[in-house]
């Protein structure tokens, strides 16, 4: 009989409180998810925010309300317990960020999660593309740009995107590999001057931690799961729950199952 697989053994890991850090290079043949929980009430306007925002926002599962778990994702998985660290908001103010959301559960809740780029990176070090934030194990940079998002009820916000630096060749092939995961945010979506997109420091992230830029390499801009929050924290929700940025649902399918042919 087979033992645990390696996003089983993560999430164990993350339940039990011995990891609440960020989930890069985690368990990385598996999906990895970016949480949203909402109030049922709040749930339909969600839904279509991330229908009108198919790049930053692509859905991978939604569960019942009040239903905890994800059965889509992974038979044993309970959102209360298996990200290492979530953010809860009030009226979208940062109030908490805890490592176990059980004794905040609500019986309206309902989870969205969303495909998250750790998924393709694996891909793209398979390729030979190489990642300065895996390589020095730190969370991916993220930044808040001045292209808006498609708004839908309250929800709105400015697109969130994570930055990776490449040699052009190694872009070139990230844009061939990426495009394969429409699910996991898909093709980049800017390459070179961040000021074009809003960005002003790329040494000073939004979210995450801040790598160099080599003068050899453009920066590649990738729609991010972080873009919810923005729009959360606009939305003005009485309560919502997210992942804390880089700490990541991980899920049982295969990142090898979700790319298209």
């Amino acid at each position: 009989m087979s033992g645990p697989t390696p996003a089983q053994r993560a999430r164990a890991s993350i339940r039990s409180g011995a990891h609440t850090g960020h989930t890069s290079g985690l368990a990385d043949e598996h999906v990895q998810g970016n949480v949203v929980i909402l109030p049922a009430s709040w749930a339909n306007d969600f839904l279509r925010f991330c229908q009108r925002n198919p790049k930053p926002c692509p859905v991978l599962a939604v569960s019942e309300p009040g239903d905890p778990m994800l059965p889509a994702l992974g038979h044993d998985i309970d959102i209360r317990t298996d990200v290492p660290r979530y953010r809860v908001w009030q009226h979208g103010e940062l109030v908490d960020e805890p490592t176990d959301i059980g004794a905040l559960w609500q019986a309206d809740w309902v989870t969205f999660v969303l495909g998250c780029s750790f998924s393709f990176e694996q891909a793209l070090l398979q390729a030979g593309v190489p990642l300065r934030h895996v390589a020095q194990q730190r969370n991916v940079a993220m930044y808040r740009t001045s292209v808006p998002t498609n708004a839908a009820g309250p929800f709105a916000g400015p697109l969130v995107v994570s930055m990776r630096p490449m040699r052009a060749e190694h872009a070139i092939r990230a844009v061939q590999i990426t495009s394969r995961f429409p699910q996991v945010h898909g093709a980049p979506v800017h390459l070179g001057n961040p000021s074009l997109i809003g960005i002003g420091d790329l040494q000073q992230p939004d979210y995450g931690d801040p790598v160099d830029v080599l003068d050899d390499e453009l920066p590649v801009f990738w729609a991010c799961g972080v873009t919810p929050q923005a729009a959360l924290a606009q939305a003005k929700p009485p309560i919502c729950i997210t992942h804390a940025p880089g700490a990541m649902l991980i899920a049982d399918p295969l990142n090898s199952h979700i790319a298209a042919l």
